[in-house]
This record gives structure tokens, sequence and C-alpha cells, in this order.
């Protein structure tokens, strides 16, 4: 199994506009950090894990040419606002590429893109939509996306709810506030935990990297990658600073994993 980072930065991004702070300026490429989103590979599946703006951009840098379906973690517009970039994929496969989430983000994106959900709108002649088919995912309960066995987690993020998804040895959890007890316990086993951390100071709806290393101890997985990281930290003192098995992740990085 392979997993790709395709975004590692938060909802600002980073560079962020008008900054001039020294990871701004950085000419470190681990400090230049697109909205968030991962692909997932495994020998018979290409998963997509969130639409962030930046999307199209980011599939070109990794060179993906084939999707067979998209995860969705949740209704931010960091993370869903590049869905119309699926148009492609869709028009290859000449059939509708199947999109998951929570009830909550399935009924915001037929509402949003009604242009993409809404069978009576009918491109112009000559031109397109993305063919996509939305599906429901149950927080606990495993479901088969492509052919792969996905666990779906659902994780506070202060009004809202957030999914995490467990892909065999892989778990991806961002933009989460806190992993309780009952999700440590589903998530242990991992071999490859991809999870959120801010900032090193307290946010309320974001783990900090210090909760973030809490919860990753807890977990206890073999290969910790932080991810949704800020211009406030820079990628090679943020790395020096972390404990033993968590790193900060970057935009591109390809993580392999056996099993």
């Amino acid at each position: 199994m392979r997993v790709t980072l395709l975004g590692t930065g938060t909802s600002f991004g980073v560079p962020q506009i008008g900054c001039d702070c020294a990871v701004c300026r950085s000419a470190d490429p681990r400090d230049r950090r697109t909205r968030t989103a991962a692909l997932v590979e495994t020998g018979d599946a290409a998963i997509l894990i969130d639409t962030p703006p930046e999307l199209r951009l980011q599939l070109l840098a990794a060179r993906v040419t084939r999707l067979d379906a998209v995860l969705y973690t949740h209704l931010h517009a960091d993370h869903v606002n590049g869905i119309d970039d699926l148009r492609i994929f869709s028009e290859r496969r000449r059939d509708a590429l199947p999109v998951h989430g929570s009830p909550e983000t399935v009924a915001y994106l037929r509402d949003r893109y009604r242009y993409i959900f809404d069978d009576e709108v009918v491109p112009y002649r000559g031109t397109s939509k993305p063919r996509l088919l939305a599906s429901e995912l149950a927080a606990g309960s495993v479901t088969e996306v492509a052919g792969v066995p996905v666990l779906p987690l659902a994780f506070e993020h202060g009004h809202a709810s957030v999914l995490g998804f467990r892909i065999g040895p892989v778990a991806y959890v961002t933009d989460v506030k806190r992993v309780g007890a009952a999700e440590v316990a589903l998530l242990r086993g991992v071999a490859v935990l991809v999870l959120n951390a801010l900032w090193w100071r307290p946010h309320p709806t974001h783990l900090s990297i210090p909760e973030a290393i809490e919860a990753a101890r807890a977990i206890g997985a073999e290969r910790t990658v932080l991810t949704h990281l800020t211009h406030e930290t820079g990628h090679a003192d943020l790395a020096a600073r972390l404990p033993s098995g968590i790193e900060p992740g970057y935009d591109g990085q390809t993580l392999e994993i056996q099993g």
C-alpha cells in the first residue's frame, strides 16, 4: 500500500497570502504546503481523500492518472472546493466516479454543487460536468470502497463532525480536536498514522502539536506523520523538536506500507 500526501497545509496554505514570516519566505520546498489531501493506493484501487482547491495541481505533481473513488472527511471549503477537478476522471471512466462521506457531507455536496448531482442539470452540448455517485458512510461500520475495506470513524471538530479513515494498516485522521478512547482502540495496530497538528499552542477545533503527540502515543502507530500544518512551524525545525516515531509530513511525500 502507498499513501501520497498531496497537501499538508492548513486552510490558509503556506506561504500565507501577505505574510513575510521566515516559513513563508523559506526556500525549503517542504515548507510549501497546499491544502490537505491524500491518495491511498492498493494493488487494485486508487482512493482520493478530499478535494481541496489545489487538487488539479496536486494530482499533476503526483502524476495521478486514475481514481477509483473519493472519500470526504468533512464539508469545509479547504477539503471540498476542488470537486470539479474530478471531471476528468469520470470522463475517462465513461461512468460515474463514486464519492463517499458522512450524511451531512453528502447532503452539503448535493446542495452546494447541484450542477454536478442534479440529473436535470444537463451540460451544454460539447461541454461536460463531473459525473459523481454519492454514497453515505456510517461511522464505525466497515464499508467496501473500490473493493477496499474502509473503516470510517467520527471525530469532534468544533460544531462539526469529521470522518477519519482506517484502511488496513493505515489511518488518516485530519481536522480533529480530540481522539477519544473508543477511537484509540479502533486505531491501535496501524503501521502508519497521518494525524492533524495545527501548531504548538491550543486551538478550539484542531489538535495542537502537543495534543497530537499525546494521541499518537496512545494509538501507538509505528510511524506518525503530522499534517494540516501552518506557517508557524517550519519543516526542519518541527522535525528536530518531535519525538522519535513522529514526523512532519510534506506535500508530495510518499509513504510505503507493507500489509
